[in-house]
């Protein structure tokens, strides 16, 4: 229900419903006034979620509400032990995913997208170049 005033009060704004999470998105909120929403929402949220085992966390334009237990490192490393891969990359672009490259074997490629500060082992500029190294991984075979 908090997040559906935010949303009525923010032209543009919408939430996303996922399996583990409520997400509020802002991308399509005008320059200035999403930004001003999502502090309003974190503060709001943040005093609520201390006692629920939740955390409010923000992103690129979204501020996700989530179960602190749940987070993409955790499943990464579940599913690692599961497969044992002889090759392991992880490519993100959000704070998101710095769980999950904490959580890869030190043989794998950490590759953080955009200049933000991250434990990847390595980084690129935007999604172009990652579509590029990717393209160049498929060709060699």
């Amino acid at each position: 229900p908090i997040l559906d005033i935010y949303v009525n009060k923010t032209p543009g704004s919408f939430i996303e419903e996922k399996d583990y999470s409520l997400v509020w998105h802002y991308r399509k909120v005008e320059t200035g006034l999403g930004e001003l929403r999502a502090r309003e929402i974190i503060s709001h949220l943040k005093y609520l979620a201390v006692n629920m085992n939740l955390q409010v966390l923000e992103g690129n334009k979204v501020v996700e509400i989530k179960n602190i237990e749940v987070n993409k490192g955790k499943a990464a490393h579940k599913w690692l032990q599961k497969i044992d891969p002889d090759f392991a990359i992880a490519i993100g672009d959000d704070w998101t995913d710095e769980d999950t490259f904490k959580v890869m074997p030190a043989s794998a490629y950490t590759i953080k997208v955009g200049d933000i500060h991250s434990v990847a082992k390595f980084s690129v500029v935007d999604y172009k170049q990652v579509r590029s190294l990717l393209s160049d991984l498929a060709s060699k075979k």
